[in-house]
């Protein structure tokens, strides 16, 4: 038995390795990928629904595959094209038979084509019809069928079967004919698409119309004699419009549509935006737009974050303005002048370090620093004022000053952290105007990092006191579970503490026109946000967190051309607070006692509670703020009976003296600052007789030590005056001035002088009526003209 079984073998050698190279062949007769056409970039909101495309590289509009083809479209192209596709294996016999025998027999040319095969021609680029490419498409079809199940066949047939003119794919052409997607077709609306790829030349606007109609028509009718739909559905379907001219595809999101084009060509793309939210705020920026072009600003940007997730929940790249105006250019990641949106940062890491107080009085008088003179918005000085004001007030000369004391390069090491890469020089070259927008960041950047603090906080919050390692991750568009993210002990910028103090700063920023009541209505919510104006009125920045979401807005002129009142107030706080509206309410940030620590504070100076300090309250800082110096503005001063004079023991008894705490400030910024408070009190003057140790009565306002000062002139070419000055604490002595040993002048209550040095080196000297002196040294150079 075994040899002749053999011997069998033997003598049908030839025909078994045929038949196992035909085997061989079969198996592997199919390419892989089956199609390599190049799709669209397809863009979805977070909810699927197209909000815009861009056509594949052959000029196709070819939308990548579905998950599953519309019941309705399935049951039309079925009754069309093949009633027993669920039944045959690739072919069916007696379809082939019956178009077989009808071109033999008829000079009527007709085919028996299975969808399977279908798929197969049009994966093969429609080749020539002849027979031998007929036997090549059902050899391939069979082994389509079994590699893959009839869903997905029917799936790859949906997506790649032509439509007429340049579309391709069932997606498609539900958008580009009715502008809705595939699963909100009709019945007649998936009827006269079935019917088309049989002879898409049938959609051509005003042609071939009666053709299409009898077509669909007649495929209607069968699906109400097979009973697939209803009379009542089969009577409306006839009377539905039939496809026409192509509609424009959505431009819902127009500038991250082209930013996933070019991060993800071709393929389909379900973004993390909120689609209601995208079109509303797109009807926003649209009336925004409108206001600002009448001052001939063109161009804005709106960027709206999810604080937890940091996902994109709307994406504004720019205003719906004309192409002259940039309208194409994406602002959203171009980098801009940062105005002023940089202090709360600066305020942060001071208090996350311990070297301020939230209400910590720092300076804002006339400053020089290497030549560089920073100046307030409104040009005037408050002496001292709280760092929480000085944040909420946006002032620039307490923010220079708070730089220059933090340090330039640690402050640039922080905004690295943070991720502000858009500065990424030296320190140097930006200098100190680094705070007031000497860098450039972009919307991208700067909004992420406000919503990190955000974030920073809230976890803090809501886990045991604790952090993670992705608070400043980059803002995604791509819809995707999030990830656990490794828990810290330490944060990895800003302490939770440090941030809700800033943010209890930057919620007292008062709100544009329209809302400054805001805290009386119980439908308003809390914000922590922040302006910012470049200058040269180029850029105006807003940008505010809530708990949940983070929001920034960019306006101005995309070419850089500035203009009047374009201030982050003015131009970006509107919008800002109309998308706020928008938003569903969320509460204030929770307070993470963890990272604070109640202590005493002096109520006048913000400073620790110094042993003179006279009233003091309790308040939660942030823990290092221990490390702070007490109060350096109080001192106990001793009076005389009628607290007309300060006395001491060379010319006063000790019983009859009053002892007193006396808040009192440097000469310099008791200049300024008294004027503004009428409580305040200046100290009352010695006693003559008494000797007076220690105390500074002057000091001078300008020049600096070792100043440098360029001689300026005027429109008619002439060298203007230069105007030195002192503050004195009892301003109505008589000051006598030297200049380099030489008398000039002598001065009463109003201590200034104007002259004209030629360049060279001075010592300039101020020696009042009882004898106090101060000098200062100071160059003059001409200015370069």
């Amino acid at each position: 038995m075994n040899k002749k079984f053999i011997h069998t073998i033997k003598k049908h050698k030839i025909k078994l390795s045929l038949c196992l190279a035909g085997v061989v062949c079969w198996l592997f007769c199919l390419p892989k990928p089956l199609f390599q056409n190049p799709t669209s970039t397809v863009v979805e909101s977070r909810e699927g629904v197209l909000m815009g495309a861009r056509i594949a590289e052959d000029g196709q509009w070819r939308f990548p595959a579905l998950d599953s083809v519309p019941y309705r479209f399935e049951q039309s192209i079925l009754h069309f094209e093949d009633e027993y596709f669920y039944q045959h294996p690739g072919f069916n016999p007696v379809s082939i038979s019956k178009a077989l025998w009808g071109n033999l027999t008829t000079s009527t040319r007709r085919g028996g084509s299975t969808l399977t095969q279908q798929v197969i021609r049009l994966s093969r680029k429609n080749k020539q019809r002849n027979y031998a490419e007929k036997a090549i498409e059902l050899v391939q079809a069979t082994r389509l069928e079994v590699g893959y199940s009839k869903k997905e066949i029917l799936n790859l047939y949906a997506t790649h079967a032509p439509f007429g003119g340049n579309v391709v794919g069932l997606e498609t052409a539900a958008w580009r004919y009715f502008g809705i997607p595939a699963s909100e077709l009709s019945w007649g609306q998936s009827a006269a698409l079935a019917v088309l790829p049989n002879a898409p030349s049938l959609i051509f606007p005003g042609k071939n119309e009666a053709i299409l109609k009898t077509k669909r028509n007649r495929l209607l009718l069968k699906l109400f004699q097979k009973n697939i739909i209803d009379k009542t559905t089969y009577e409306l379907a006839l009377e539905e419009a039939l496809p026409g001219k192509p509609y424009p595809l959505p431009e819902t999101a127009l500038h991250l549509t082209e930013k996933i084009r070019k991060e993800h060509f071709g393929k389909r793309i379900q973004t993390t935006v909120d689609l209601n939210l995208q079109r509303t705020l797109n009807r926003i920026a649209k009336e925004h737009h409108f206001k600002l072009q009448q001052n001939e600003i063109h161009n804005l940007a709106v960027l709206v974050l999810d604080v937890e997730t940091r996902e994109i929940l709307a994406y504004i790249g720019n205003a719906p303005t004309t192409v002259e105006n940039n309208k194409f250019v994406d602002v959203i990641e171009k980098p801009r002048s940062t105005g002023s949106i940089l202090k709360p940062f600066l305020y942060t890491a001071l208090l996350d370090s311990g070297e301020l107080l939230p209400n910590t009085l720092v300076a804002d008088v006339p400053t020089v620093i290497n030549g560089y003179v920073p100046e307030n918005f409104n040009k005037e000085f408050n002496g001292v004022v709280p760092a929480s004001i000085a944040l909420s007030r946006s002032l620039n000369i307490p923010a220079v000053r708070m730089l220059r004391s933090y340090g330039l390069e640690r402050f640039h090491r922080k905004l690295d952290e943070l991720q502000l890469h858009g500065i990424n020089r030296d320190p140097n070259h930006y200098g100190l105007s680094l705070i007031l927008g000497g860098g450039e960041s972009s919307l991208w950047e700067v909004t992420n990092a406000y919503a990190g603090m955000a974030s920073t906080l809230n976890f803090f919050n809501k886990t045991s006191s604790e952090y993670r390692a992705t608070d400043y991750k980059q803002p995604t568009y791509i819809f995707a579970e999030e990830k656990p993210s490794k828990k810290l002990a330490n944060p990895t910028v800003f302490d939770a503490g440090a941030i809700y103090k800033t943010f209890e700063a930057l919620q007292q920023i008062n709100r544009p026109l329209g809302e400054e009541n805001w805290s009386f209505f119980s439908n308003s919510q809390p914000i922590a946000w922040k302006t910012g104006t470049s200058f040269g009125f180029k850029d105006a920045w807003a940008v505010g967190v809530t708990k949940k979401y983070a929001i920034g807005v960019w306006v101005g002129n995309a070419d850089g051309e500035g203009r009047p009142g374009l201030t982050g107030l003015q131009a970006a706080a509107p919008v800002l607070f109309d998308v706020l509206d928008v938003l569903p309410k969320s509460e204030w940030f929770a307070t993470p006692f963890d990272e604070l620590t109640e202590v005493s504070v002096c109520s006048k100076s913000g400073h620790l509670a110094g042993v003179f300090c006279g009233k003091t309250v309790s308040e939660y800082i942030p823990k290092n703020g221990v490390r702070t110096e007490p109060c350096p503005y109080h001192q106990q001063v001793f009076l005389s009976k009628s607290e007309q004079y300060r006395v001491n023991s060379s010319c006063y008894e000790l019983a009859e003296m009053k002892q007193k705490s006396w808040f009192s400030l440097p000469p310099m910024l008791e200049y300024y600052y008294a004027p503004l408070h009428p409580e305040y009190k200046v100290l009352p003057p010695f006693r003559n007789g008494c000797l007076k140790e220690g105390e500074q009565l002057l000091e001078f306002i300008f020049p600096k030590k070792n100043e440098t000062i360029l001689l300026a002139k005027n429109f008619e070419e002439q060298t203007q005056d230069v105007i030195f000055k002192i503050a004195h604490r009892n301003p109505d002595t008589t000051v006598y001035w030297y200049l380099d040993g030489s008398f000039i002048t002598t001065t009463e209550t109003f201590h200034e002088i104007s002259l004209q040095p030629l360049p060279g080196a001075y010592t300039l000297t101020a020696i009042d009526q009882d004898g106090n002196e101060i000098q200062e040294r100071f160059m003059v150079e001409r200015a370069s003209s």
